[in-house]
């Protein structure tokens, strides 16, 4: 198996298309033409990570965080990212990131920390913007359900918990070819009217080419009339956050030492009890400042997330309870699950998830 196909089952896993832009996910060292001997799933790719890699003869390292975040000028080996990706070359092993292609993911990074929560009645806390597109065509009734299908299959018009959705209406098309056109209905110069299928379907703006690929492959015009749009509307099911129910309330104190178990925390850093019952949880794996004005929107309780600064906590406005569960923690359970899809989906190959603990945050 070459490196390229486990990139197809990673993506397919976490779309890179899902990743912030800020972000450098995928394939950052290796040759993905090179033969696969074993999977090495890691939180972070460190020196060590990869010496664990070279003793268990996997030439693939995938992890969650990405080593190479911002340009390199030089690799020297000074610090410890030139360390690791120095390592990762001398000894030909590919190191893959997914970061925030699965933070975005409905199943990803907070769907598996609302889990671990076992947090009910989720969904995204904040829906990617921008993302969606909207695609127009035409073409004579005879052709409409099979340029639809194409278009289905190419995974255009799925809408929340639909697929296959499409708007479809009959008007009235018009031309006229010149010399060098060969009209499927009509001859050169013949201005022909007649009835059409106006068929418009929506999809996420990743999919474009594959989209179009299906959309010229089914149309039975030579010219093959279309319209893209950029939708304002929120994506539901892709984005950073998570919102969701616990099955039964608890106090400010209670929830915090559950949590604490749960995540297995060294401590919990929290703003001031409010005397609120927690029942409505927003989550946000990682770094998670940004998002405390939509937790306190959408009606949370309490928001857990990570690396919260002095004064962040004030942020909370007496209105939920705030607390910095540790970046590591929060995020803790994501290379397990990583291991599981990997499993699933490649049988009989090595998928190892790592023994290593890189969490860098130490605890009396």
């Amino acid at each position: 198996m070459k490196i390229k196909e486990i990139i197809s089952v990673l993506e397919e896993m976490a779309p890179l298309a899902y990743a912030e832009d800020f972000d450098n996910v995928g394939l950052l060292v290796g040759n993905q033409e090179s033969e696969a001997t074993g999977i090495l799933v890691c939180h972070d790719a460190l020196e060590n990570i990869i010496e664990e890699a070279i003793a268990k003869n996997c030439n693939m390292v995938v992890c969650f965080h990405p080593i190479l975040f911002s340009g390199l000028k030089k690799i020297t080996g000074k610090n410890y990212v030139e360390r690791a990706v120095i390592k990762a070359i001398k000894n030909d092993i590919a190191i893959y990131a997914v970061h925030t292609a699965l933070d975005n993911h409905q199943e990803g990074v907070n769907k598996i920390f609302s889990d671990a929560l076992g947090l009910i009645n989720t969904k995204i806390l904040i829906p990617k913007q921008n993302f969606i597109r909207k695609l127009v065509t035409f073409t004579i009734p005879e052709n409409a359900e099979e340029v639809r299908n194409a278009l289905f299959d190419a995974g255009a018009g799925n809408i929340g918990n639909y697929e296959n959705c499409s708007f479809n209406s009959k008007g009235i098309g018009t031309y006229m070819g010149n010399e060098h056109s060969n009209p499927q209905v009509g001859e050169r110069f013949e201005f022909v009217q007649g009835e059409e299928i106006k068929i418009e379907v929506t999809f996420e703006k990743h999919l474009e080419n594959k989209i179009l690929k299906a959309l010229f492959k089914s149309h039975v015009y030579e010219e093959v009339a279309y319209e893209i749009y950029e939708l304002q509307n929120q994506h539901q099911n892709i984005g950073l956050g998570m919102i969701g129910e616990l099955k039964n309330p608890m106090t400010e104190k209670e929830f915090l030492l559950f949590a604490k178990e749960k995540m297995q925390c060294g401590g919990i850093r929290h703003s001031n009890f409010i005397g609120k019952e927690i029942k409505k949880v927003a989550v946000l794996g990682g770094a998670g400042s940004f998002a405390i004005k939509n937790a306190i929107q959408a009606g949370a309780d309490a928001y857990l997330t990570a690396d919260l600064k002095y004064h962040q906590y004030y942020e909370a406005e007496n209105k939920l309870l705030l607390a910095d569960i540790g970046h590591f923690e929060s995020e803790r359970n994501t290379k397990n699950y990583i291991v599981d899809y990997l499993r699933k989906k490649i049988l009989n190959f090595a998928v190892i998830l790592s023994e290593e603990n890189s969490n860098p945050v130490k605890y009396l």
